[in-house]
């Protein structure tokens, strides 16, 4: 099922890894990505940030201040939480898709998004500016994430209307991945101020590995979108 993906969001410093993986088992992580994810999280329990690494951690921050938005506080980037998380030594496993995609983002420093492209309910996505009064519940307790000015991904119906499934805070509830989940997307925020295409290819290619690793057979495929640019995987 390819996935068409738009990045309308009004700015040039943000690019975005685009990930597509079918036939994937949502079940626990096989034995050579927990291994990979045990290395990273002692790796950033080992060694605070060096300058290249701050550096980026702040151009994820700048990428997402738009208007009202500001990601301070419980606005950060999910990439910062996994930090947090490796530091405390306190790191989830939440099953191998959702490892292979924290795995990729604490060694990276930048946000990633997943949701289940069944449960999307489209094979359409842009990626804009959230509108006044969007929002949508992130977690079971029934918590609301107010997406006004904040960067999220939105799934495109053919009646023209756009429903927001993800950001780089925290994604829908409603497209979470399951234990049934089978066929992936993935976003992956990059801050073009710290690297090229070339940087965020690699990190795309990365992230399909380790997916493509959670089920035999599993297919995929990944691609980059520069502002402005439309794509399909």
């Amino acid at each position: 099922m390819p996935l068409r993906v738009h990045h309308r969001v009004p700015r040039d410093d943000l690019a975005l890894g685009l990930v597509r993986a079918e036939g994937i088992s949502a079940g626990p992580a096989p034995a050579p990505l927990e291994r990979a994810l045990a290395e990273q999280v002692a790796a950033r329990r080992a060694a605070a940030l060096g300058p290249d690494e701050e550096r980026r951690r702040q151009a994820c921050r700048a990428m997402l201040r738009n208007g009202r938005y500001r990601a301070t506080g419980r606005g950060k980037p999910a990439s910062e939480y996994l930090l947090r998380e490796a530091l405390e030594g306190s790191f989830p496993r939440l099953g191998g898709p959702v490892d292979a995609n924290n795995l990729v983002s604490l060694a990276a420093l930048v946000p990633i998004s997943l949701w289940d492209l069944e449960l999307a309910g489209s094979a359409e996505l842009e990626v804009r500016l959230g509108r006044a009064g969007e929002g949508y519940v992130f977690n079971a307790a029934g918590q609301r994430l107010e997406l006004e000015d904040l960067v999220c991904g939105c799934a495109l119906d053919p009646d023209g209307s756009s429903r927001p499934l993800v950001t780089p805070i925290k994604d829908s509830l409603a497209t979470k991945l399951t234990l049934r989940s089978t066929c992936v997307g993935g976003c992956l925020y990059f801050p073009l101020a710290d690297g090229g295409r070339d940087v965020l290819a690699a990190l795309a290619a990365e992230l399909l590995r380790w997916l493509l690793a959670c089920g035999e057979g599993a297919t995929g495929a990944c691609a980059v979108a520069l502002p402005g640019e439309s794509v399909t995987l």
